[in-house]
């Protein structure tokens, strides 16, 4: 593989599709689905490649490609992969593969919505790989499109409202954190190159009055995208509002483009500030672990409680990244993998749920281990793995991040545990109604088959066995993050 350009392949594959689906007729649409199907895998299997080639143990960037874009300023085409972001770029592979299987199903606008997801793969694949400012932020921005057009087309009665509300925050976040690269690139090494950047940074040559603007700026974009409390307000909207793969997308990558940012710029470039800032960082994501947990505890929705969830889930992330020790990088890190995993499944279940149910109340949705068996044990599976339940992949994330919480910050993390217990009771309380409680006559009903589905059963038994597998075993997920995890530790001497 070395001398190939192989990064770059991974990035062309949804983009050759994408213009292949854009030039394939509309009437066409068993077509389109089938060629998205292949294209996602062609992407996932390339992506398999690059991990079962890399080497694990090294801490740099690996696959090194860079073509000169601007040289006037600074700007070239660079994109590299190191053991940090190759776990995120299978993570997005393999849920928009799964996630155009799930497409199948779909009947509206199928070349329009197929178009998008692969714009949406590009964006997302591109964030994890960019190691040019300039070449980052674009990708961030073009996965804003594709998703705003999904939860406004293919989403539920107030989806309008969603999309504007999503669009908005997250627009806004966009160009303050654009604001934040411009100061890296005029008060650093005069380059967009992300390396030479954080190289600058680490030598101390931003003043600590720079690092705390630069930090600020960069922190909004960051935290709205993750989301981190207060800037969380348009998550459960869109997450409620979203078609099914809208949903996994957002909850399993985008939120991780946040925490991604964090550690590869925030903490990479800016130490002092990083250091500084991080007490706070770390109270606000026990705030998120705790209030995700007890507003997810109230809700009646059950699309909305596992959107609330995230919040919760994202908390532990936050958390860790705080810590800045090799124990919270490692456990933040996990624990953006194994949510992806999870809250995708989830979401792909409760999308299930809903296409027979007709109703998201929890209420009204009662007895489906009875009216479809597969579906209940596999969405009591996701919810035990959710909350943590030892060994599943929830517990392995959460667990490791409070370690590296508890070494930095003892007295803030021990609160979070609230949220644990907080989070055990919402979902004990989902499973017991959703899918062992016996129907009531207002309850809704459901006379179809009692199966599921091939698609949707491929949809989600990947999901489950990677999350049993990492439960019980995760030292080759750790192998691969932990030389990262160090070298980002010893830039800020924990």
């Amino acid at each position: 593989m070395k001398g190939t350009p192989v990064l770059t392949m991974l990035l062309l594959v949804p983009l050759a599709a994408s213009v292949v689906v854009l030039l394939l007729p509309a009437s066409q649409a068993k077509i389109i689905k089938w060629f998205t199907v292949a294209a996602t895998a062609l992407a996932l299997g390339v992506s398999v490649a690059i991990a079962t080639a890399f080497p694990v143990g090294s801490a740099g960037m690996q696959l090194l490609e860079s073509v000169p874009w601007v040289p006037a300023v600074g700007m070239a085409y660079k994109v590299g992969v190191d053991g940090l972001s190759l776990p995120l770029v299978l993570l997005t592979t393999l849920l928009c593969f799964l996630s155009a299987l799930y497409t199948l199903r779909l009947e509206k606008q199928v070349k329009v919505f197929c178009f998008l997801l692969l714009l949406l793969q590009i964006g997302m694949i591109g964030v994890f790989l960019a190691l040019d400012a300039v070449l980052f932020y674009v990708f961030w921005e073009l996965v804003l499109v594709p998703m705003f057009f999904m939860i406004g087309i293919w989403g539920g009665e107030n989806r309008r409202y969603a999309s504007v509300k999503f669009f908005i925050y997250t627009l806004i976040g966009s160009v303050v954190m654009l604001l934040g690269l411009l100061l890296l690139y005029f008060w650093g090494p005069r380059t967009f190159d992300m390396q030479a950047i954080i190289a600058w940074g680490q030598a101390g040559k931003f003043t600590l009055e720079q690092q705390y603007w630069i930090f600020g700026a960069l922190f909004l974009g960051f935290a709205v995208k993750v989301p981190i409390f207060p800037f969380h307000t348009w998550l459960p909207d869109a997450h409620v509002e979203a078609p099914t793969v809208g949903s996994v997308l957002l909850a399993g990558v985008l939120l991780k483009m946040g925490g991604y940012g964090l550690l590869r710029v925030s903490l990479g470039a800016l130490p002092q500030a990083f250091i500084d800032f991080s007490p706070y960082l770390a109270a606000l994501g026990v705030i998120g672990i705790v209030y995700g947990a007890a507003v997810a505890l109230t809700q009646k929705d059950l699309k909305k409680m596992v959107a609330y969830s995230s919040v919760s889930h994202m908390g532990f992330v936050v958390l860790g990244i705080a810590a800045a020790n090799a124990a919270g990088v490692d456990g933040a890190a996990m624990q953006m993998f194994t949510h992806g995993i999870i809250t995708g499944m989830l979401f792909f279940l409760v999308g299930m749920i809903y296409e027979r149910y007709h109703t998201k109340e929890i209420a009204k949705l009662r007895g489906v281990i009875t009216a479809v068996p597969a579906l209940g044990v596999i969405f009591t599976f996701a919810c035990f793995a959710s909350l943590g339940l030892p060994g599943l992949a929830g517990f392995v994330g959460e667990f490791t991040s409070l370690m590296g919480g508890l070494q930095t910050f003892p007295v803030t993390t021990a609160f979070a545990v609230i949220g644990i217990v907080l989070t055990a009771a919402y979902f004990l309380r989902t499973m017991q109604s959703v899918v062992f409680a016996p129907p009531e006559e207002d309850s809704a009903r459901y006379d179809g088959p009692k199966t599921m589905a091939w698609t949707e059963l491929a949809a989600v038994l990947p999901l489950a066995v990677i999350a049993l597998t990492i439960g019980v075993f995760p030292a080759p997920f750790f192998n691969l993050v932990d030389p990262v995890a160090q070298a980002l530790a010893k830039i800020v001497g924990r």
